[in-house]
């Protein structure tokens, strides 16, 4: 590990200029390539302190042996010389966007003397026109059927055609009208070429003036009585239109646009883009990269705009091209795309409107792209062994642990405090052994006790289940220990060990080689003070801080610290945001049921149905609060005793203060409706 001050340059070497430049590790290989509107402002920022840098930061100046700086004039030099030279170096500590699959496009070989259309993939050559990228290769094959009919044009390989034009006869589809056959001299290269134009005009979007030129040719024929004629326009029509039919439109005023969205995390980012021209969606792709260096969702989106546009020119760069945020700052990457263009692109975030609704698309696929890609990454047998192994090495673990328990607390602002615990074994979440706690033992904000009682609590029944035999009777009721679960899958397995007679295992019987937890050294400590306690010393226990993806450890002063790309890392990483959304699930659903709570439901066997059933008769608390017992007694399903129940029970509870409207002054009646704010309170939530 290097020391950065032993390479850092002296002071006023520097310039105060835009560039370019460059960290070396100690065998001369480019490791990371950025650049800077004043290369002397940020080099410095990168020796500081080093408990000031980010961990991704720090492990890169640590793993450099040298930086080096090239002086441009301006801003857009740089963004190209940065692009230029991560394609050359590849460095490791820079964001790299890797389709995640070799998409196919749909070609127009205009650099040959007969245009083909064909499918392509891989890099793209100079001379040829490109549309997509599709999903599949078949919705292209589709798409040409239904144009061949209309734009004849060649699509038969460089060998069809010599063979062809040596015996004097066409292919197949020559004969069928799908193909002018030029390889016999039925059109000239001139018009075959003409031909290809039009193809890849209609395919480019503009195709109501093509249509509506055909639908005029159809009815003149139609006057001039050539029905035959006449029909094969109109057949030539309806095949355009199922073509078209397969591009949604999605915009209306037919406009030419790149949506990039994006979807990330701590750890990794997806990346859409939907490719819109005439208003229709013409082609989609998407990337998953890690996210090797610290970079916002701006970077991120400036990284993914020189992948994207890097290597194109002209029409390839769309007039408008929307994004989640604009990069920092704007002008030169803008006037960068300008550039490749030929002509002014509008870089912008969609405020409103049609646009907006589509960009919330492309958001739910990056959404879903980065799950996909999560769940294939977690389900790899290989990489969750070496994640367990990872995990057993960095904690020093006698074996790799094959069921993890984590706990988190959830809480808002010291409010219906509540704490969860979700189960891994062999890597994979086991929800049928998730479970919930409410704390008892005291009231407020304070996650360290709270973390004590629950591990406590815990262990507690996993030591009396192991001492008791037969049945085990559950002391508290369901969802107020950790006795209420969310039930997984009907056909998962369940977790091996103790087993009561109807062979369900035993709730805690079954003890983890692992207990993780959502803080650092002080909730590290609070859970291994519970086990020791208890006298348990065959669990070990570790938290992981959210804020540096630290690992503590129990007694020491210095945290664990993985590598980033490390599976143990990112296996951690699942189990803590697991435990994180169970607990917040579960603290919402209590303060929900806390706020929507009124004086009837505190009748003993007053159900849902029958409390429906008081307030539709009545229409309000307030007016069955005014009522008789005998009065109440007329509700079906309400007997004398237990109209008498609720009256006293209504009695006794204290009526609310009455609210006003804030707008008129007016008082509103209680009717006994739940409170519905609760959205401004999910800030505040732990």
């Amino acid at each position: 590990m290097a020391d950065p001050s032993s390479y850092r340059p002296k002071p006023g070497q520097i310039p105060d200029s835009p560039g370019v430049y460059r960290f070396r590790d100690e065998y001369r290989r480019v490791i990371y390539v950025g650049k800077a509107k004043s290369l002397r402002q940020r080099l410095s920022s990168y020796f500081q302190d080093l408990a000031n840098l980010h961990p991704r930061t720090r492990t890169m100046v640590t793993t450099a042996a040298s930086v080096e700086w090239t002086v441009v004039n301006t801003e857009v030099e740089a963004l190209q010389l940065e692009y230029t030279w991560i394609k050359e170096f590849d460095p490791r500590f820079n964001v790299k966007y890797r389709d995640d699959k070799s998409y196919p496009y749909l070609a127009v070989t205009l650099n040959e003397e007969y245009p083909r259309v064909r499918v392509m993939r891989g890099a793209k050559k100079k001379g040829v026109r490109y549309f997509g990228p599709y999903g599949q290769a078949w919705a292209i094959r589709e798409t040409v059927d239904l144009l061949l009919r209309v734009f004849p044009v060649r699509t038969c390989s460089a060998g069809v055609f010599k063979r062809s034009a040596q015996i004097g006869r066409p292919c197949l589809l020559g004969y069928i009208g799908k193909c002018s056959a030029p390889c016999v001299g039925r059109v000239s290269a001139e018009e075959h070429r003409e031909l290809a134009e039009e193809f890849c005009d209609f395919m480019a979007g503009r195709t109501g003036a093509y249509i509506r030129r055909l639908e005029k040719s159809m009815q003149e024929a139609a006057e001039e009585m050539e029905y035959e004629r006449a029909a094969r326009l109109r057949d030539d029509i309806d095949a355009l239109r199922r073509a078209m039919e397969k591009s949604a439109v999605v915009l209306a005023d037919a406009t030419d646009a790149d949506l990039i969205a994006l979807a990330e995390d701590e750890l990794e980012a997806a990346v859409q883009i939907f490719h819109v021209r005439g208003g229709r969606v013409r082609g989609q792709r998407g990337w998953v990269t890690d996210k090797v260096e610290n970079v916002d969702t701006a970077a991120l989106v400036e990284h993914a705009l020189q992948q994207l546009y890097g290597e194109e020119s002209g029409d390839a760069v769309p007039k408008e091209v929307l994004v989640p945020a604009l990069p920092d700052p704007v002008e030169p990457i803008q006037q960068w795309l300008t550039e490749r263009r030929g002509s002014n692109v509008s870089l912008r975030v969609p405020q409103r409107g049609d646009k907006k609704d589509l960009m919330a698309t492309v958001q739910r696929n990056a959404q879903q792209a980065l799950v996909l890609h999560k769940t294939k990454r977690a389900s790899d047998l290989t990489t969750r062994s070496r994640a367990l192994e990872e995990i057993a090495q960095a904690l020093g673990l006698d074996s790799v642990p094959l069921r993890i328990e984590c706990f988190d607390i959830s809480h808002l602002q010291g409010d219906d405090v509540v704490a969860s615990m979700v189960v891994f074994e062999d890597g994979l979440a086991r929800k049928s052994e998730y479970r919930r706690f409410q704390i008892k033992t005291f009231e407020g904000q304070d996650d360290v006790r709270a973390m004590h009682e629950v591990i406590g609590r815990r262990f507690r029944r996993y030591l009396q289940e192991k001492q008791q035999t037969g049945e085990w009777e559950e002391e508290t009721p369901a969802g107020e220990d950790a006795g209420e679960s969310l039930s997984g899958p009907a056909d998962e397995p369940v977790a091996t060990g103790p087993t009561d007679e109807e062979g369900r295992p035993k709730r805690f019987a079954y003890p983890p080689q692992l207990v993780v937890v959502d803080g650092g050294q002080p909730q590290v400590a609070a859970a291994q003070r519970a086990l020791s306690e208890l006298g348990i010393d065959d669990v070990a226990v570790c938290g992981l801080a959210k804020r540096l993806e630290e690992v503590w450890l129990p007694d020491e002063d210095d945290p664990v610290v993985l590598p980033r790309s490390s599976e143990g890392l990112y296996l951690l990483q699942r189990v803590r945001d697991e435990a994180h959304r169970f607990a917040i699930a579960y603290q919402r659903n209590k303060r929900g049921k806390r706020l929507r709570s009124g004086p009837l439901d505190s009748v003993p066997g007053l159900g849902e149905s029958r409390r429906q059933a008081l307030l539709k008769h009545f229409g309000s608390v307030k007016r069955l609060r005014a009522a008789r017992v005998e009065d109440i007694c007329e509700v079906p399903g309400i007997g004398r005793k237990t109209a008498e129940t609720i009256a006293a029970a209504l009695a006794a509870a204290a009526p609310a203060a009455p609210a006003v409207n804030t707008a008129t002054g007016e008082i509103i009646e209680d009717d006994g409706a739940a409170p519905a704010a609760l959205s401004s309170e999910r800030g505040l939530e732990r």
